[in-house]
């Protein structure tokens, strides 16, 4: 279970993101290019879920570098990970915070932000990373 405060944290513990609001929800930017987002369920992503229950409480979509990432994240089955039909040919998913994993949002959040920094910053993370 992830808050919507612990993911903030996590998305702004990576190099030179900015929080800011899109559409009215909190977005998380590197170089000027969203790579998370807060993402409430519409009135009609509800309806489209139905007769299902909906997701409950803080949800947030990350962005995958393209269709075959998202795919491939989705496969994995990560408690909490999921797609709705606005999203159909988007490479992004949401995630029900709620439901998952620290780890596995993290995990997203990094992959998410290496596919939206500059290749040089996501590099120097990257050299950052490696075990010495």
């Amino acid at each position: 279970m992830v808050s919507i405060e612990e993911a903030t944290t996590m998305a702004m513990a990576l190099p030179e993101v900015v929080e800011g609001t899109k559409w009215g929800n909190r977005t998380w930017s590197v170089a000027g290019k969203g790579f998370a987002w807060e993402r409430p369920l519409s009135k009609a992503d509800i309806e489209r879920l139905l007769p299902a229950s909906p997701p409950a409480g803080s949800i947030i979509a990350i962005a995958t570098e393209d269709l075959g990432e998202k795919k491939a994240i989705l496969a994995e089955n990560h408690p909490g990970f999921f797609d709705i039909a606005h999203f159909d040919g988007y490479p992004a998913f949401l995630v029900q915070l709620d439901a998952a994993d620290p780890a596995d949002v993290w995990g997203a959040l990094i992959d998410a932000w290496l596919c939206s920094a500059p290749p040089n910053l996501a590099d120097a993370y990257l050299e950052q990373q490696e075990p010495s």
